[in-house]
């Protein structure tokens, strides 16, 4: 299912309304999802958030298929929080994916994820994520990572328009 700002919104661009500089956050975990949201709105980072929960529902989302087939093709996340361990297909699977088409290539793709592997971090850069943030144990430390995030990918950092 699709939130933004923690309300189900599956019709919003149906409905003739385009999210504009949202945020896409790929996460499995409710307790992930909740704190991310926190985050956000603890750091007044006020862009609609649209949420999706496995890599399968992420694709559907980007591409406009499945649940997604009325979804506004030309209006694209500003950014996409992008877990690595996600059900179906993995974040870096997604991530694949994104890079190959042509109208999610240049999508800021920020892998935010538990994973201390090497390898995914040296993977996820192959692929083209744009950053690798590990999520802080510490709640403090958290929101200070998403403030950073905030501050840099959707206030300084310079995106083509959609």
């Amino acid at each position: 299912m699709l939130l933004c700002q923690k309300r189900a919104c599956n019709g919003y661009q149906n409905a003739g309304e385009k999210m504009k500089h949202f945020i896409l956050l790929v996460e499995d975990n409710p307790d992930d999802e909740a704190l991310t949201l926190r985050a956000f709105k603890k750091n007044n980072i006020l862009n609609e958030i649209a949420v999706v929960r496995d890599g399968q529902e992420a694709l559907d989302f980007l591409f406009c298929e499945g649940a997604y087939a009325e979804r506004d093709k030309k209006s694209n996340p500003q950014i996409i929080l992008l877990d690595i361990n996600l059900p179906k297909l993995d974040g870096l699977e997604v991530l694949r994916q994104l890079r190959a088409n042509e109208s999610t290539s240049i999508i800021p793709a920020i892998i935010i994820t538990t994973s201390d592997e090497q390898s995914d971090l040296i993977s996820g850069y192959k692929l083209g994520a744009n950053s690798y943030v590990r999520k802080p144990i510490e709640f403090d430390a958290f929101m200070d990572a998403i403030k950073q995030l905030g501050m840099y990918w959707l206030v300084l950092n310079q995106h083509p328009d959609n």
